[in-house]
């Protein structure tokens, strides 16, 4: 494994934190800045948000910028955002230092994607693809409960600044670390536009915005849904966590190992026990072992698409991949942000807690109908083109003795 896809997981794993950490900390924030909890859940969907529009812009500008010096550039954003958060004296400033931290997210994945995948031969690309997302992964392990630790015992402020530097340390590691790549020749923005003609490239990202509105649709109101209906102590919250990383560090990891062999039934499989898993967690949750397990099958069915859905927008959009690798970091966080809204009404509606398992379950099994889809329509496009390779083979006519 070259030494770069780990500067590129440590990167990962600072920005992964950062995602994810503000949900555990979401009491303490709204507290602090005397917002209710619906509120602060802004600081989900507008991070959300921030990722899903700034992936295609970053991506677009950086067509112009060797990939090398644009992935540095990215880190840069994510520093000052975090800065801003963690210094923050209202809630509106800090809502602002989330979406500047997000402007890196998509693209750092995106572009880290193709480098990734440059890096190693072509039998390996969803391997380094996964290896790097290890970092995003690892950081619900480690960096997630860490910080929720940190944010409860010493403030949510401090929380931030770790992320902070977690991103300096990055950076340093992609300055020591990445080859310079030669900048794609003759890419331009709108080769890397003609990707989304292709009808597979938007089933892909519809999938990773329905599979992954799956998975967060539960994780977002984790906090609540374990205190108030598992009866776990607040504190509990941070293990359960780890819990779901462990989940998820398993899932990403089975999940690019099986993307190389099996992608489509990779994607059924992991898909359809999604679903189950969610729908059986508006039961799940009322038992505390129960739903600890439910929690870490949410990670690891949750990211064992990951790697599918990566590389299968890869393998779709390969004249120009960066910009489609990009977006569909954007589509998983766009399905963050469907999902923590629709999880946010269904609690509103006073549907419970648990409601938003409901959602989640709905929305991963109609990625599952799509995936059925996707495969068909393959399918279709390719038995055509069998029949005319079979039509022309040469007959050959039986001797005559």
């Amino acid at each position: 494994m070259p030494l770069a896809l780990l500067a590129l997981a440590i990167g990962a794993f600072g920005i992964g934190t950062t995602e994810f950490v503000i949900m555990g900390l979401l009491p303490e924030v709204a507290g602090d800045f005397g917002v209710s909890i619906p509120t602060a859940g802004y600081l989900v969907t507008g991070y959300a948000l921030g990722v899903m529009f700034g992936a295609p812009l970053m991506t677009a500008l950086g067509t112009r910028i060797p990939r090398k010096r644009m992935l540095m550039l990215l880190l840069g954003f994510f520093i000052v955002g975090n800065l801003l958060s963690a210094v923050a004296p209202v809630f509106a400033v800090m809502l602002i230092g989330r979406v500047v931290a997000s402007l890196a997210h998509g693209a750092f994945f995106g572009i880290g994607s193709v480098v990734a995948a440059e890096l190693v031969a072509p039998e390996k690309k969803a391997g380094a693809i996964a290896m790097m997302f290890t970092g995003l992964t690892v950081a619900n392990v480690i960096g997630v409960p860490l910080g929720t630790f940190i944010g409860q015992s010493v403030g949510w402020r401090v929380t931030f600044t770790v992320v902070a530097a977690l991103g300096v340390i990055g950076l340093a590691g992609i300055a020591k670390l990445v080859p310079d790549l030669p900048k794609p020749e003759g890419v331009r923005l709108r080769h890397e536009l003609a990707a989304f003609k292709n009808v597979q490239v938007v089933l892909a990202m519809a999938m990773t915005v329905l599979g992954f509105g799956g998975v967060f649709a539960a994780v977002t109101y984790i906090a609540p849904m374990m205190t108030h209906v598992a009866g776990f102590a607040d504190g509990s919250v941070t293990w359960l966590m780890v819990l779901f990383g462990l989940g998820m560090v398993a899932g990403n990891l089975i999940g690019g190992k099986f993307a190389d062999r099996a992608l489509m039934p990779m994607l059924y499989v992991s898909l359809g026990v999604l679903a189950l898993v969610l729908a059986l967690f508006t039961v799940t949750a009322h038992n505390q072992v129960l739903s600890a397990i439910s929690i870490m099958l949410i990670g690891a069915f949750g990211f064992a698409t990951v790697p599918p859905l990566q590389k299968r927008v890869l393998d779709q959009a390969s004249g120009a991949p960066t910009l489609a690798s990009a977006v569909n970091i954007g589509a998983f966080n766009l399905g963050n942000a469907l999902s923590a809204w629709l999880g946010g009404m269904v609690i509103a509606a006073g549907l419970g807690y648990t409601s938003p398992n409901w959602v989640g379950a709905v929305l991963a099994a109609a990625a599952l109908v799509l995936a059925v889809l996707s495969a068909a329509l393959e399918r279709r496009s390719s038995a055509p083109s069998l029949l005319v390779a079979a039509a022309e083979q040469p007959r050959t006519e039986p001797a005559h003795h």
